[in-house]
């Protein structure tokens, strides 16, 4: 049987991974800098939201501003139902400003896939239709901290879940495809506390679904150097974008000494 066309060059899937998905925003500025700007883009939670920021022109000193000086509580408010502990309202509503005039993930000038959790089913999906921040939220939806996000009657939760890095998404559409990692995992003593108990046991799931995905990309960057960065510590994003560009820009050297 022979291999079917695949439709774009060069594709980029993004992991998940809380603030430090600020890396993806320095990653993809070390590949436009390699003349890698990706036809195609993949997200899944924290990847997601870099993926329609990216997809929606905005440039990394723009993603950097929009979220420079703020806390959880910017984004966030408790929920007093008792199904979550937070609501993502007030994100919804940066990300619709940010890619404004955008709306829809099919007007992206980039196609741009999302991938989350259907958590009726326990099953991976994806989403390159529809709204963009109605599926960004769903995307990003820890299960415990945020409340399950509703589409079309289904409720979604992060897709982190099941499968934290994307490729599984577009490798087929794509000739070459790069893996950006953002959830590297390291001993670490949590706090004994049920919110920190639940990103706990959901790093370690994001952690030990990835290898399938990793091993269908081209090249797959790493970066440990970001692992003692917590999951919503917006203090150093301008380090964690900085590491992510170094980060690349290593990775792609090497790649391409390899070739």
């Amino acid at each position: 049987m022979e291999t079917p066309e695949r439709k774009y060059k060069f594709g980029v899937a993004l992991s998940g991974g809380g603030a430090r998905g600020f890396a993806h925003i320095g990653a993809l500025k070390a590949l436009e800098e390699f003349g890698c700007k990706p036809d195609i883009i993949a997200g899944v939670s924290a990847g997601s939201v870099a993926a329609v920021l990216y997809a929606a022109g905005r440039t990394s000193d723009e993603v950097l501003s929009i979220f420079a000086d703020k806390k959880l509580r910017s984004f966030t408010e408790w929920n007093f139902h008792g199904d979550s502990f937070l609501l993502l309202d007030r994100f919804g509503d940066l990300i619709r400003s940010a890619i404004a005039p955008y709306t829809r993930l099919e007007e992206l000038p980039i196609p741009t896939y999302i991938g989350a959790t259907d958590f009726i089913q326990g099953t991976p999906v994806e989403f390159h239709t529809g709204d963009i921040v109605e599926r960004v939220l769903a995307s990003c939806c820890i299960p415990i901290v945020f409340k399950p996000i509703m589409i079309d009657g289904v409720p979604y939760v992060d897709g982190g879940v099941l499968r934290n890095m994307p490729a599984w998404i577009i490798r087929d559409k794509c000739e070459e495809l790069i893996g950006i990692n953002c959830s590297p995992l390291l001993v670490h003593t949590y706090k004994e506390s049920i919110l920190d108990i639940a990103l706990r046991t959901f790093l370690l799931m994001e952690r030990s679904n990835q290898n399938e995905d990793i091993a269908m990309c081209n090249l797959n960057v790493e970066m440990p150097e970001i692992a003692n960065y917590k999951v919503f510590n917006l203090k150093e994003i301008r380090q964690v974008y900085i590491s992510g560009y170094s980060a690349t820009r290593r990775a792609i050297k090497n790649y391409l000494k390899r070739k």
